[in-house]
């Protein structure tokens, strides 16, 4: 993730109330216009980077429909794929690297509210980071602050609440280690 870019961005959303309910918004409407419809993959892409406000990548494919609070804390790799009905709580910042792979109805929530009922209307923003190369399975939630490791995998309805360690498989709620990630397994 680009830290100074979308920390500034974080911070200011997250400061100024009236600032990321209309940031909130702008991504509802871009992401009404993206569901909406049928579109081409092409458009679908473009509908995407313009919500995300980043560069668009000719490599990314994402089947919509796609939620977000706030859109511009995402950035994404190379070769990304997100499959239908995900929702990214990105006020905190979500990072996806390159060759990420994210299942149906994937939750990635980067916000949490501060646990003293007398101060429960402030918000705590901590970025998600997927590393390179991850599959997270269908039905997973991830919750702020944790970064998922190279080439790991967060099986399918699973709560990630740590960070996971590369090429290691982890599931359960709350996820917990399964096992080192297996190599050439349908090699011949």
């Amino acid at each position: 993730m680009e830290k100074e870019k979308t920390g500034n961005k974080i911070e200011n959303i997250l400061d100024d109330p009236k600032a990321m309910r209309a940031a909130s918004q702008r991504a509802m409407r871009l992401a009404a216009k993206l569901n909406g419809t049928y579109h081409e993959p092409q458009e679908v892409r473009r509908l995407f980077f313009e919500l995300i406000d980043q560069p668009e990548d000719d490599t990314f494919c994402l089947f919509p429909p796609f939620y977000t609070d706030y859109g511009m804390n995402i950035t994404v790799g190379k070769n990304v794929f997100i499959n239908r009905c995900c929702q990214f709580q990105d006020q905190g910042g979500i990072s996806i690297g390159d060759g990420a792979l994210i299942g149906h109805n994937v939750v990635m929530a980067t916000l949490n509210h501060d646990e003293d009922p007398e101060k429960r209307h402030i918000l705590h923003g901590a970025p998600i980071v997927l590393e390179k190369n991850v599959w997270i399975g269908s039905n997973a939630t991830i919750l702020s602050g944790v970064t998922i490791g190279e080439g790991a995998i967060v099986a399918a309805g699973s709560v990630v609440t740590k960070d996971v360690k590369p090429f290691t498989v982890v599931g359960g709620v709350p996820a917990r280690l399964i096992r080192e990630v297996r190599r050439d397994v349908f090699s011949d």
